[in-house]
C-alpha cells in the first residue's frame, strides 16, 4: 500500500484545528486568574479601610462587588472546562477514523498489535479536561500573582520568587525521577492488556484444558512487572507532590510571618498581610496541581508522542484513478515472499518463491499442498493484504496498490482460516455492515451460500445479533455464514482458505454449488484446500511444496501425476 502524507501532519493538522479553542482556553484563563484576586484584595479593603472606618456601607458595597466578581470567575471558569472538554471532543471526532484505521492494519502484522492506539487517543482526549493539564494554562500568569506581591513589598515578593524556584525545581526531579518508570509501565501494559484480549478470545479451550490458573499466573506475572515499575514511578510522584504541597503551605505561611514582622516595623499594613499570602499560595498553586497530576501528564504525554508514531507510519487513502471495475482476470508473476520475522540467524525465510500462472474470469483453481507449503500465504496476497517482496499481482492488470482499498475490496471475497463475525447482526455481517445493502442483496448472498434456510431458522433471523455474549451459532454456522459475506455483491474474485474445515456432508454440497454458482456468474474463485471435497468445483489446479510451484494445470492432469508419484 501506498506510504500516507506523514502522521505528524494529520496530528498537527487536527491541532491547528483547535488552536482558536486553546486561545479562547488561555483568554477565559486569564480572566479567571485576574479574577482570582478578588479574594485578596477585598481582605485588604476590609482590613485596611472597613475595620479602620467601620462603615457598613462600605463593607456591604465591597461584598457586592465581590460577589459579582466572583460569580463571573465561576462562569469563566466554566466555560474554560467546556472548551477544553470540546477540544478532546474534536480531536477525537478527527482522528478517530485513521486511528482506527491504523488498529486495524495491525491485524496484517504476523505479530498482531504492537501497539493501543485507539487507547491512546482516549488517553489524550481525557485528559485535555483534566485539573492537570487546565492548570497549565495558569501557569502564564504566576508572574502576575508574583508582580502583585512584589507590588505589596519587596521582600515578600523574593521569598514568593525563592518559593516557586523551590516548586519548579521539585517538578523537574519528578520529570528525571518518573520518565523511566513510567514508560517501563507503559510497555508492560500494553503487552499485559494483548494477553488478557486474547485470552478471552479463547477462554474455551483455557478453561476446558485446565490451563486458566497458569494463563491467570502468566498474566499476573506479565501485569505484575509492569504495576511494580509503575508503583516505583507513582512512590516518587507522591513523595514530590506530598513535599510540594508542604512547601506551599509552609511558603503561605511564611509569608504571613515575613508580613507579621514587615506590618511591626510599620513597613505594611496589616490587610497586605493576608493578601501577600493569599497572591503567593496562588502563584504557588498551578505548579503544585502540575506536580500533583505529573504522572497522568507523563502518561498523557507519551499517548500523544506514540499516537503521532502511530499516524506517521499509517497508511492512509490517498486519491486514486478511478480503474474501471475487475472482471476477474489474475495475473501472478515470478511471486516471492520473505516470512516477517526474518528468519533464524538473521537470514530471510522464504515462504513462497517463483510462483507464476494466470486466470481469466470463471476460472476454479485449487490450491493444494502440504503443511507450511505456503498456501494461506498465497491466499493473502491474491487478497492484497500482503504485498510481495518482488514479483507481482495483479487484478485485471493493475497491482493493488493502484487500486482504491475500499473501492477494490468491493470486488474481492475472502474466506480466511481464522473466521471472526463482528459484533452486529447476521445480516449486517453478511452485507460488510454496507448501510446501503439492500434486504434482497442480502438474501441473495446468503442463498448463494446456502445459508437462507439457516438463517431462517434462529429465533430472530437477518437480525440475530452475535458477538454480545455467548454465540447462536456453531463453529459450521459461522463458517457458512462468513462464506456469504464472502460471496455478497457476487464479487470479481473469491478466495477460500479451507472453507469446509467446520462444514459437514450439507455444508460441502452448499459450498460446492456456491463455487459453480460464482464460476457460473463470471467469478474467479481460488480455494486453499486440505480435504478433496473442498476442489470438487474447480478445473484447475496448483499445488505447492516447501513454498514452490510443484505443479500447475488441469484438475484431472495434475491429480493424476500427484497419485503417479504418490504410488512411486
Amino acid at each position: 500500500m501506498p506510504a500516507s502524507p506523514s502522521g505528524p501532519t494529520q496530528l498537527a493538522e487536527a491541532m491547528r484545528s483547535v488552536r482558536f479553542a486553546f486561545v479562547g482556553a488561555l483568554v477565559l484563563g486569564a480572566a479567571v486568574n485576574v479574577l482570582m484576586l478578588t479574594g485578596p484584595l477585598f481582605m485588604l479593603q476590609v482590613y485596611d479601610r472597613v475595620l479602620a472606618s467601620r462603615s457598613v456601607p462600605t463593607l456591604v458595597v465591597l461584598f457586592g462587588l465581590t460577589v459579582g466578581l466572583f460569580a463571573f470567575m465561576g462562569l469563566f471558569d466554566l466555560l474554560r472546562q467546556r472548551v477544553m472538554s470540546r477540544v478532546g471532543h474534536a480531536l477525537e471526532h478527527k482522528l478517530g477514523n485513521p486511528t482506527f484505521q491504523i488498529w486495524i492494519l495491525q491485524g496484517l502484522s504476523t505479530t498482531g498489535a504492537s501497539a493501543r492506539p485507539l487507547a491512546d487517543l482516549a488517553t489524550v482526549r481525557g485528559v485535555m479536561s483534566s485539573p492537570g493539564f487546565v492548570a497549565l494554562f495558569d501557569l502564564p500568569f504566576v508572574p502576575l500573582f508574583v508582580g502583585v506581591v512584589f507590588l505589596l513589598h519587596l521582600d515578600l515578593g523574593l521569598l514568593t520568587l525563592a518559593g516557586i524556584a523551590v516548586a519548579v525545581v521539585l517538578a523537574i526531579i519528578g520529570e528525571v525521577a518518573t520518565r523511566n518508570a513510567f514508560g517501563q509501565a507503559a510497555v508492560a501494559e500494553i503487552k499485559a492488556s494483548r494477553f488478557a484480549e486474547q485470552s478471552l478470545r479463547h477462554a474455551e479451550s483455557i478453561l476446558a484444558m485446565g490451563m486458566l490458573g497458569r494463563v491467570r499466573d502468566h498474566w499476573g506475572a506479565t501485569a505484575g512487572a509492569g504495576g511494580a515499575v509503575a508503583q516505583t514511578g507513582t512512590e516518587r510522584t507522591e513523595a514530590i507532590g506530598a513535599f510540594s504541597k508542604a512547601w506551599r503551605l509552609l511558603m503561605q505561611s511564611a509569608i504571613l510571618g515575613l508580613g507579621a514582622y514587615l506590618a511591626i516595623h510599620q513597613e505594611i499594613t496589616p490587610g497586605m498581610i493576608i493578601a501577600a499570602s493569599i497572591i503567593a499560595g496562588r502563584a504557588l498553586a498551578p505548579i503544585d496541581q502540575v506536580v500533583g497530576q505529573w504522572r497522568m501528564l507523563v502518561k498523557a504525554r507519551a499517548a500523544y508522542r506514540r499516537l503521532g508514531e502511530h499516524l506517521g507510519r499509517s497508511d492512509t487513502a490517498e486519491p486514486k484513478l478511478q480503474l474501471p471495475a475487475p472482471q476477474g482476470q489474475i495475473s501472478v508473476r515470478g511471486l516471492r515472499k520473505l516470512a516477517p520475522d526474518g528468519g533464524a540467524r538473521g537470514q530471510p525465510r522464504v515462504i513462497l518463491d517463483g510462483i507464476t500462472f494466470d486466470l481469466k474470469p470463471g476460472d476454479g483453481l485449487g490450491v493444494i499442498g502440504p503443511s507450511t507449503a505456503g498456501k494461506s500465504t498465497l491466499a493473502r496476497l491474491l487478497v492484497g493484504v500482503w504485498e510481495p517482496d518482488s514479483g507481482s499481482v495483479r487484478l485485471d492488470g493493475a497491482p493493488y496498490d493502484q487500486w482504491d482499498r475500499d473501492v477494490i475490496g468491493r470486488h474481492i471475497g475472502y474466506l480466511p482460516q481464522q473466521v471472526d463475525l463482528l459484533p452486529g447482526t447476521i445480516a449486517q455481517n453478511i452485507a460488510r455492515f454496507d448501510p446501503q445493502a439492500s434486504n434482497a442483496d442480502v438474501v441473495e448472498a446468503a442463498k448463494l451460500a446456502g445459508v437462507h434456510r439457516l438463517v431462517l431458522g434462529l429465533p430472530e433471523g437477518y437480525a440475530t445479533r452475535i458477538g454480545y455474549g455467548p454465540s447462536p451459532l456453531s463453529g459450521g454456522q459461522t463458517q457458512r455464514i462468513a462464506l456469504a459475506r464472502a460471496v455478497y455483491g457476487t464479487p470479481a474474485l473469491v478466495v477460500l482458505d479451507e472453507p469446509n474445515a467446520n462444514l459437514d456432508a450439507e455444508g460441502d454440497a452448499a459450498l460446492r454449488d456456491a463455487i459453480l454458482a460464482l464460476r457460473k456468474r463470471g467469478t474467479t474463485v481460488v480455494v486453499i484446500a486440505h480435504r478433496p471435497s473442498a476442489i470438487a468445483a474447480v478445473d484447475t489446479i496448483l499445488m505447492l511444496n516447501t513454498g514452490r510451484q510443484a505443479d500447475f494445470g488441469p484438475k484431472s492432469e495434475v491429480l493424476s501425476r500427484v497419485a503417479r508419484v504418490v504410488e512411486a
